[in-house]
């Protein structure tokens, strides 16, 4: 956890454990999430171009969403038991191609080194560097990342993977190999596929979403901690959050509350909007929508002069 300083409000920072009916909240996302996901594939596959590309844009908001229920996954705070949280987790980043137990390990320290040069967030968008329109752009379209994830599971499957950020356990490093040749796995079959002669499939239902999905990550992960007090382990200073609508709530599966996610990680994220009070009265960056944090971040990139304070 990130050190705290003032003696935080005290409902924010409370523990919980994960009941029976937090489980079914995450569930029923995960049961949404399949019938949209079947939606976007069916329209993505139709032979009109323009529901084509409907079907592509709801399939790049799916993967995206994936994602952020795998964040859940990684804080073991989405089931009673922590077995199912790895069986969930693995499928939900392989569109996006994040290996969950590799996600897993350098989340959880960036969540321990908030605010210290040892902060190991695992998107490569660093918000201690100065902000400017290409640094921003650069993060927008990190398409070299997944090239990178592509690379580890050729190291992993050749025996040469290890860790870069310090030591880390043989049953650890086991599960990151499986995981990246699970994902090694899934690209050989759509590479199959598309060398049989059905390359339309892969393309449609998986490369183009992925596409559009990189940059669409990058908006949801961005508000975090840009423009916070990184150098600050106090996490009422050094992270965002946006109260946000029910619909941005659900799409970034609670990440817009990502003060009060700090505050307790292994909390359900379906309970930190009972949390966000406290957040508003006590924290120092709290935005209304992600319309006005944008609006913040336009406004600082039009002040060069600031923007070495990110």
């Amino acid at each position: 956890m990130t050190a705290l300083t003032g003696g935080g409000p005290a409902l924010l920072f409370a523990r919980t454990k994960v009941t029976r009916d937090d489980q079914r909240v995450f569930v029923a996302k995960l049961a949404a999430l399949a019938v949209l996901t079947a939606v976007g594939v069916v329209l993505a596959l139709r032979p009109e171009t323009p529901l084509a590309a409907v079907g592509v844009v709801i399939l790049a908001a799916m993967y995206t969403h994936a994602v952020e229920l795998q964040h859940q996954c990684l804080h073991h705070s989405a089931f009673r038991r922590p077995w199912p949280h790895r069986l969930a987790g693995v499928p939900l980043g392989l569109p996006l191609m994040v290996v969950y137990s590799h996600y897993r390990l350098r989340h959880l320290q960036h969540h321990r080194y908030l605010g210290t040069p040892q902060d190991t967030e695992f998107f490569g968008f660093d918000t201690r560097a100065p902000l400017t329109v290409a640094h921003l752009v650069r993060g927008l379209l990190d398409y070299p990342r997944l090239a990178s994830v592509l690379w580890e599971v050729v190291l992993a499957a050749t025996g040469r993977w290890a860790y870069g950020f310090g030591a880390v356990s043989p049953a650890m490093r086991r599960r990151i190999v499986v995981d990246h040749l699970i994902l090694g796995g899934a690209v050989l079959v759509a590479l199959g596929v598309a060398v049989a002669g059905y390359g339309e499939y892969p393309l449609r239902l998986w490369v183009l979403p992925l596409l559009l999905a990189v940059p669409l990550h990058f908006l949801v992960e961005l508000p975090e901690h840009v423009l916070c007090d990184t150098d600050s382990t106090d996490v009422l200073r050094n992270t965002r959050s946006i109260r946000g609508s029910r619909l941005s709530t659900w799409f970034t599966n609670g990440n817009n509350l990502h003060i009060e996610h700090h505050a307790a990680m292994s909390v359900p994220i379906n309970r930190l909007p009972a949390r966000h009070e406290e957040t508003r009265r006590h924290a120092v960056h709290v935005e209304r929508t992600y319309g006005d944090f944008y609006r913040t971040l336009w406004a600082a990139l039009r002040r060069p002069e600031r923007t070495g304070e990110a």
